[in-house]
């Protein structure tokens, strides 16, 4: 028998080195499966009645690292003893009573660990054969090699082929393309079986009292370019009917403030009370080496017997920067740092009108970004600005509901700067192509009207004020996703627009401390102010 089942076969560890299947299918390193699990109470390692569920194992990490610590709380001091008895049945030295009796408690032991404790539902076959291996040691737990026996070739890590549920193109479960994944047998249908069933309760037949996992993230739903729909979602809320003492996840953080389809599983959250610790991470790299997820990644742990408020961490370059006990639904979006939440207490402290009051929805003007035009300006035509650059089209195919083709129009673009994703250095620039159109002209659904003014100068202190780090801080706290919307503003007051802005003023007029100015300087990059004023 092995003196340390997983360190003496991973060396260096498979379950750190193995890729990643796609940025939906994530493995999960070791050492965040670990800090997870370090949220949980500790004692219930120590109870041999404790059962453990991982609904999406991919690599069998959460079971492997809970075996470990299962069987030094059950075994402490297990390896050194295990290394005096082999060394003796390696020099053919007769066991005592007690070692023998030490053997044979230890092989009960290890077999009602992974026999009454452990359990997994793999996502794909490939990933059933890569839990077995990583949790039992052995693809085949009913092998030789497995370290305990089971008597078939699934062990408690099961794999079921599921179909798919069409109606009108669409899986009813998870909202997947008939047209992508109505697929012949030899190929995964993605048809995931934890969230492919309205009672999840009878999938194993059985209660548990924790259930943790790294879900798939989304599944194309075969709309536009590469559409796809959440998944991870699905997960947490089927989880939550099993009812189980503690449940810990680690999904994307997009459902924060946005997220295609998320709003209900906002609301569930953010008025969940059951959350006692969240681990925000913005830059999703700091836990998944390699992997860049827009909008971050977050971790959290549920459980059913507290209520009360939930302690959120920060966590930059791998380290723990910052925590606040809050209740999650202050706002209507999740503010996932602490530094900013305190940056928008003072701010939303002035009762100022929001800019999100003002903000035009997008393609006020109707114009589609495949709009044909003229290079030319003709007899009744006005000039439109596309992602492509200038044309010309007929005035009367604009709409100007509001009256505001004879305003100076202040505009960004729809899309993020760099898609909500940090530089290299670990800021955002958050919005592109800041600038004014002048009278008479309009723009594609590409930009966004932020604001509009009869003076050209008022519209020029806008695009100063929208410059400004200050600004674009307080619009990337409720943006998830690269799309910008009205609704997105929420944070951003309105100024006196009769006059210019920059940091310094608003930093002193917001009476923001040092460290809070510094924490918006390191999140904002500079940016130039792109377009010019036309008379």
């Amino acid at each position: 028998m092995a003196n340390d089942f997983y360190s003496g076969i991973y060396n260096p560890d498979v379950l750190s080195c193995i890729a990643n299947l796609s940025n939906d299918e994530v493995f999960t390193p070791p050492d965040v499966a670990n800090a997870m699990l370090d949220m949980l109470p500790q004692e219930l390692f120590e109870s041999t009645e404790t059962t453990f569920l991982d609904p999406a194992c991919k690599s069998g990490v959460f079971l492997r690292e809970i075996a470990k610590r299962l069987i030094v709380a059950r075994f402490p001091g297990y390896k050194e003893s295990i290394e005096l008895i082999d060394d003796k049945n390696d020099k053919g030295v007769a066991l005592t009573e007690d070692e023998k009796h030490y053997m044979k408690e230890f092989k009960s032991g290890i077999d009602h660990i992974f026999h009454e404790q452990l359990f997994g539902i793999a996502i794909t076959e490939l990933t059933s054969l890569l839990s077995r291996r990583g949790v039992y040691c052995s693809k085949f737990p009913n092998g030789e090699y497995s370290i305990s026996h089971f008597d078939d070739a699934e062990g408690n890590i099961r794999f079921k082929r599921i179909n798919h549920r069409w109606k009108d193109g669409k899986c009813v479960f998870c909202g997947a393309s008939k047209s992508q994944y109505d697929r012949d047998k030899s190929f995964e249908t993605h048809a995931y079986e934890w969230i492919h069933t309205t009672k999840p309760e009878e999938i194993l037949k059985m209660k548990f009292d924790v259930i943790i996992s790294n879900p798939p993230y989304q599944l194309s739903d075969g709309g536009n370019a590469a559409s796809a729909s959440p998944l991870y979602h699905l997960f947490v809320q089927q989880a939550m009917k099993l009812n189980p003492r503690y449940l810990s996840m680690i999904i994307p953080a997009r459902w924060y403030a946005g997220g295609k389809g998320l709003d209900n599983f906002r609301n569930l959250m953010l008025n969940n009370c059951h959350i006692k610790e969240m681990v925000d991470v913005a830059n999703s790299a700091d836990c998944f080496p390699g992997v860049n997820i827009a909008g971050g990644i977050c971790y959290f742990i549920w459980e059913k017997g507290y209520v009360g408020k939930c302690n959120v961490v920060n966590m930059k370059d791998g380290v723990y920067v910052s925590e606040e006990q809050r209740a999650l639904n202050e706002f209507a979006y999740f503010v996932r740092n602490n530094t900013a939440l305190s940056i928008i207490r003072k701010v939303l402290n002035k009762n100022e009108t929001l800019l999100s009051n003002s903000v035009f929805s997008r393609n006020y003007f109707s114009l589609p970004t495949t709009v044909i035009g003229n290079d030319k300006k003709g007899n009744g035509q006005i000039e439109v600005l596309t992602s492509k650059g200038t044309i010309y089209v007929n005035k009367s195919i604009v709409a100007d509901n509001n009256n505001v083709l004879g305003k100076y129009k202040v505009i960004i673009t729809y899309a993020m700067s760099g898609g909500n994703k940090p530089t290299s250095d670990g800021n955002y620039q958050v919005i592109s192509s800041l600038m004014t159109l002048g009278i008479d002209e309009a723009c594609t659904e590409t930009y966004l009207i932020i604001g509009t003014f009869d003076k050209k100068q008022d519209a020029a202190n806008l695009v100063s004020y929208a410059s400004t780090k200050f600004f674009r801080f307080l619009l990337l706290q409720a943006l998830s996703s690269i799309h910008i919307t009205k609704d997105k503003f929420c944070f951003v007051p309105i100024q006196n627009f009769s006059k210019s802005w920059d940091d310094s003023k608003l930093y002193t007029k917001y009476g923001l401390s040092q460290d809070e100015i510094e924490h918006i300087d390191s999140m904002i990059k500079p940016m130039e102010i792109g377009g010019a004023l036309d008379e």
